[in-house]
């Protein structure tokens, strides 16, 4: 199969999966457990049996399809991605991975027949946490870190229980008593990259070398609420002005330490919210992240520090909450040298990089040797209708991901 016919045929695979989902408002709406999701799944499956893989579904609805092994049957190279998406979402954030793989392993087949190790595609359950207040569902499952109590009790947007929306979608708890699978020697997910430096740089394909950590904080800013017209301005204890000087000594002190560090205030509230009134509380987030553990502690150590300062120079009351704290993820030192060597001896104008988002991979990597594959986003847009790589680019990357599962699967 040649450039052109690749081409063709991530094309219409793209087009194919994006109308179980198909959204009124335009993109793409696939939800964990919704008939939707049920449908795209069952439709995945049998396109793997029409490729002649293997197919098998786990407790809870991920799908694996198989292609076996010729000689080191106990030895499984792992590719694919998830298929849920975001409410009104675009047709490639976690569908590519999934349709990429499927047709790589189809290319491999038919040019080198056999791998000496088993090849394996997975389209997981969820990701995205869009319907539920519960992120991967589908990795941690996989990886066996899920837990039956995190999810019983917890309802989506229209009060349908969980656990009712997946028995109903015909799927049911894992038995967390059963051990994770030995065979894994190595897992590629590709993806797009949700972000505008492959497209800024000209490359055609990001080779991902580690996925960000995050810290997630909510603070809350007291002061007094107090007439607009009657309270001099040095007698005020304004929240808001006080959060104001808060969000731009962090942002600033983010802007000095430079790239890969980011720092995002994503949410504001502001009480009582008129305009005649000086604000009396004022509720921010930040959202921060970086590729080294030890430089994320430091910086949110001193985004405590300035808040904390200014809140004292002020005179308000504040508090700091950090809800999430998740480490970064290295990939596999070995996995993605090999990528990078495929890349080379293909001709890809590649770049090595982190991920700015997280992914399955940033699951799996703890327990299995892991890593990404990124192709170039269009303006960096991403669960978005208007999210779009182009088939040419989608293409190189298939012939990516081809070269390192053949490197992987097929070389001794």
């Amino acid at each position: 199969m040649n450039v052109d016919t690749i081409t063709r045929e991530i094309a219409h695979l793209e087009g194919w999966l994006a109308e179980y989902g198909k959204d009124p408002e335009g993109g793409v709406t696939r939800l964990l457990y919704t008939k939707e999701w049920v449908e795209g799944q069952k439709a995945l499956e049998k396109l793997m049996q029409e490729d002649g893989l293997t197919t098998r579904f786990d407790e809870i609805g991920n799908l694996f399809g198989r292609l076996e092994g010729s000689a080191y049957k106990d030895e499984t190279i792992l590719t694919g991605s998830h298929v849920d998406t975001v409410k009104n979402g675009g047709k490639l954030d976690g569908a590519f991975g999934i349709l990429a793989g499927i047709l790589a392993i189809r290319l491999l087949k038919e040019k080198y027949g056999q791998p000496l190790r088993n090849l394996e595609v997975v389209s997981f359950a969820e990701e995205e946490g869009s319907r539920f207040p519960y992120a991967f569902w589908g990795s941690k499952n996989f990886v066996g870190i899920a837990k039956k109590e995190d999810v019983v009790d917890i309802t989506d947007f229209n009060d349908v229980p969980f656990v009712e929306a997946m028995r109903k979608a015909g799927f049911n708890f894992r038995d967390e008593s059963n051990t994770f699978r030995n065979d894994l020697k190595g897992f590629v997910e590709i993806h797009i990259e949700q972000g505008n430096v492959l497209e800024k740089e000209g490359k055609d394909i990001g080779v991902v070398h580690s996925i960000v950590g995050q810290r997630r904080f909510t603070i809350e800013v007291t002061g007094v609420a107090n007439h607009a017209g009657t309270t001099p301005m040095g007698y005020r204890k304004d929240a808001l002005f006080a959060a104001s000087q808060m969000i731009n000594g962090v942002i600033n002190r983010a802007k000095e330490y430079g790239d890969p560090l980011v720092a995002t205030v994503g949410k504001i509230e502001v009480k009582p919210n008129t305009v005649n009134v000086v604000p009396g509380e004022a509720l921010f987030t930040f959202d921060v992240r970086h590729t080294e553990k030890e430089v994320l502690v430091k910086f949110t150590e001193e985004l405590t520090t300035i808040i904390k300062r200014i809140a004292a120079d002020s005179g308000v009351e504040t508090t700091i909450d950090m809800w999430m704290d998740e480490d970064p993820i290295p990939m596999d030192k070995q996995i993605v040298e090999t990528i990078e060597k495929q890349a080379k001896e293909n001709g890809f104008n590649y770049k090595v990089m982190h991920s700015g988002a997280g992914h399955d991979s940033q699951i799996i990597a703890p327990v299995v040797p892991t890593a990404m594959i990124f192709v170039p986003s269009r303006e960096g847009i991403s669960h978005n209708p208007l999210e779009y790589t182009s088939p040419e680019q989608l293409a190189v990357g298939v012939q990516a991901l081809m070269s390192s599962l053949y490197a992987l699967a097929y070389m001794e």
